[in-house]
């Protein structure tokens, strides 16, 4: 059976594209804008063609010259944020025919793929346009008027051995209907806390469980804050499954780096417990202060900033802006880039570029810093589709396909 052509028009660092890799497809080139993710998506995947720059500003001739082969499946997670008008006054900023999604259906008019599978944001299925109608139809009319079968879901990262608390919701489009369009659930989340369940324990209906939050990270090298580097020996040997998988492919550690914190913010990090955040420090030395205050204490801590994750349960969503999200279970600082990538489901060997973190897009710009206004590694990370979400979804794509019978 041929490798199956996958295209990945909204690349990021290469996540959704690394689960189909994984999967045994093919990752014949991919579309990112941003710099940064773009040279972490190229440097993993080195024998992909990168188009870095704007999606509408390649034409078809270029699109097609481009690439080595025809794509059997396009993949990609258009930017939706509230569906963001890509040019100005071009109508209600909720209705994706107003978005790049337009990109996304101009990819399968020019190669007119097999499948099609786009990830976004849950509550997608929530959003209307002023006129109230619903995104997600929308969305599917688009496919359907280009004769595709549309299906979508969402799904939870979990349910496929990536111990965090996410889901994503996915639309599959297709020529041909699926019976199946989505994966079945492969692990079951259980509190680990009791430490007599092995991390592969299987649960009711043949259930893996899934890892904890600790078990996908604790054989990482012991620093804090201020210690660790962007390339590093492993220090411990891996102690489950996980880890070994994670390892698998390298024998050092890169993005292991962590945060400048002050000492002050270190003492306040010292003052909680598991699942409490900065809204629950009592001490009124180390609480937060008011953004040109003078010092004086804040009577609105962003109650989801550093809040201290449970090491024996699966983590909280890892998001773009996770550096300021969590704090260690047992260290007092932030995760580093590579402990957001192992709860993403990213193994060792997949490297990040770029800075680990940057400071505002809009400080660099008023000061001339240009380029270093891309998207750092916490951010790519965060950005991503969980690998082993997208292997489940793309392996359950190819055993229900024969693409040696296939007419292309």
């Amino acid at each position: 059976m041929r490798k199956l052509k996958v295209f990945d028009v909204f690349s990021g660092a290469g996540g959704f594209s690394l689960g189909f890799e994984m999967a045994g497809c093919d990752i014949i080139g991919a579309i990112e804008h941003d710099k940064w993710a773009a040279d972490t998506f190229s440097y993993n995947h080195p024998n992909s063609v990168m188009m870095l720059g704007d999606i509408e500003s390649f034409n078809e001739s270029y699109l097609i010259s481009r690439l080595r082969d025809k794509p059997d499946i396009i993949i990609g997670g258009p930017p939706c944020q509230g569906f963001s008008v890509c040019v100005k006054n071009a109508g209600d900023p909720k209705d994706p025919r107003n978005s790049l999604f337009t990109e996304f259906v101009r990819m399968a008019r020019i190669f007119n793929p097999p499948i099609l599978v786009m990830e976004n944001v849950p509550n997608i299925v929530k959003a209307k346009t002023k006129n109230g109608e619903k995104v997600v139809d929308i969305i599917k009319t688009e496919f359907e008027k280009l004769g595709y079968y549309v299906e979508h879901t969402i799904l939870t990262a979990s349910d496929y051995g990536v111990p965090q608390m996410r889901q994503r919701f996915v639309l599959i489009a297709s020529k041909k209907k699926f019976k199946y369009p989505f994966p079945k659930k492969t692990h079951y989340v259980r509190d680990g806390s009791d430490g007599q369940i092995t991390i592969f324990d299987i649960g009711e209906g043949g259930l893996k469980r899934c890892p904890t939050l600790w078990e996908a990270i604790s054989d990482l090298p012991d620093i804090e804050a201020r210690e660790g580097a962007e390339i590093m020996d492993y220090t411990k040997l891996a102690e489950n499954d996980y880890q070994k998988w994670c390892r698998e492919g390298t024998t050092s550690l890169h993005n292991h780096l962590a945060m400048k914190h002050t000492k002050r913010l270190v003492d306040r990090f010292a003052a909680m417990t598991w699942g409490q955040s900065v809204s629950d420090i009592t001490d009124d030395r180390l609480k937060q202060r008011k953004r040109n205050g003078n010092g004086e204490v804040s009577n609105s801590p962003y109650d989801q900033n550093n809040r201290r994750m449970h090491p024996d349960r699966i983590c909280h969503t890892i998001t773009a802006t996770f550096y300021g999200n969590f704090v260690h279970p047992y260290k007092n600082r932030n995760f580093t880039a590579r402990e957001g990538a192992r709860i993403q489901s990213f193994p060792d060997r997949y490297v990040f570029l770029g800075k680990p973190t940057v400071v505002s897009k809009k400080l660099l710009m008023k000061e001339g810093r240009t380029g270093e206004a891309y998207l750092c590694q916490y951010s790519q990370i965060g950005n991503a589709v969980p690998p082993l979400m997208a292997k489940a979804i793309a392996e359950n794509i190819l055993k229900q396909i024969n693409w040696d019978n296939e007419e292309r």
